[in-house]
């Protein structure tokens, strides 16, 4: 029997859950490793060349560290769920004029749903993942998740939707590590390829991170239907012709293929008119934003203003803000401007280092 019971580990091949697997494996705990298949992506039309967590190398990786310190593992296909919600929901949000979020969807809908589908067969208590983040049980009896030690790496934005429920059996083995530590630890285990492998910022079904091309080839006759809209101005102006609105994203400065003397950023998108709105850095400045799709992770409710970070994109700091709960949605006021706003984007709230919850821009 082990000493902590059983864990169903989600190894992607990649350093850091291999190295999560491995601390589990060696703290004590019964660890079975699942690799889940959610793209395939030479189907797509792209390149014939699949990278990260779908790829066959990464794979045999996660099956090789498994066997090599003997656990089990699995491998999961999920390519169907995945692609009828993730995949879809990307290419509708695209076309919707807004900028989607699929690690998030994927995390609170696929993966951990996935995960403890499962653990469960499995007869395994708790599942684990290499995310740098922490959790922890308030006395309230709610989980809370936390930053991870590593400013750099922290992956908590990404984790806002994941129910009570599911944070009751998760574990987050390197929140409390940096990048460097981790690498350091495969070199020690005399994993030197596995300490060595580069990161991967992509999104998993875009590899070549060109979701335009991804969007021509899901979408039949996309370019025809949506070539030729107008740029306008935010006084209805027009400066000249675009490629169609789903080819761009709020924020967005490069590849407009127009020059009007100063830069130009897009501000506004509008689907119905095929319409994309360009504008200053000033234009592209918001106070307040609403937000749907709320999750909340330390508290049940945010009845009263609180001051809170919210943070409207991944590599965001940050802008200190009072939220409250207005209905279904969070009303954000803003202490100071802040720039692309983006709907479709998660916005995540911090209360310190704590998660306060998040949800989708509107």
């Amino acid at each position: 029997m082990s000493k902590h019971g059983r864990i169903l580990v989600a190894m992607s091949g990649g350093v850091d859950s291999s190295v999560a697997a491995v601390m589990l494996h060696e703290q004590g705990y019964e660890v079975i490793g699942l690799t889940m298949k959610t793209w395939d992506y030479a189907s797509s039309g792209g390149s014939s060349k699949e990278t990260g967590c779908c790829s066959l190398d990464s794979i045999n990786d996660a099956r090789a560290l498994a066997v090599g310190y003997g656990f089990p593992h699995y491998i999961l296909d999920i390519r169907n769920e995945f692609g009828d919600f993730v995949i879809d929901n990307f290419v509708d949000e695209y076309l919707a004029g807004r900028t989607p979020n699929p690690c998030v969807l994927c995390n609170t809908h696929i993966k951990w749903e996935a995960l403890l589908k499962r653990a469960d067969k499995l007869d395994c208590e708790f599942i684990a993942t290499g995310h740098y983040a922490n959790i922890r049980l308030q006395d309230s009896g709610r989980y809370v998740i936390s930053k991870g030690k590593d400013e750099n790496k922290d992956q908590s934005y990404v984790l806002w939707g994941v129910s009570q429920k599911n944070l009751a059996r998760t574990k987050f083995p390197l929140g409390s590590f940096s990048k460097p530590e981790i690498r350091q630890m495969a070199m020690d285990m005399g994993q030197i390829e596995l300490a060595g492998k580069s990161e991967s910022y992509e999104i998993c079904f875009v590899p070549d991170n060109d979701y335009r091309a991804f969007l021509r080839h899901k979408v039949e006759d996309l370019e025809e239907r949506v070539a030729g809209g107008n740029f306008v101005l935010a006084n209805g102006t027009v400066v000249g012709k675009h490629q169609g609105y789903p080819f761009y994203t709020i924020g967005q400065r490069k590849g407009l293929g127009i020059a009007l003397g100063q830069p130009m950023f897009v501000t506004n998108i509008d689907p119905t008119t095929n319409t994309v709105v360009l504008g200053t850095a000033d234009e592209l400045e918001r106070k307040q934003a609403w937000v749907k799709n709320l999750n909340l992770v330390k508290y049940a409710s945010i009845p009263e203003p609180i001051e809170a970070i919210t943070k409207i994109r991944y590599k965001d700091a940050g802008t200190t803000s009072s939220i409250v709960q207005m209905g279904e949605h969070m009303k954000v006021d803003f202490h100071h401007n802040v720039s692309g706003i983006a709907p479709g984007q998660s916005a995540v709230f911090y209360e310190g280092n704590d998660l306060l919850g998040g949800g989708f821009l509107m």
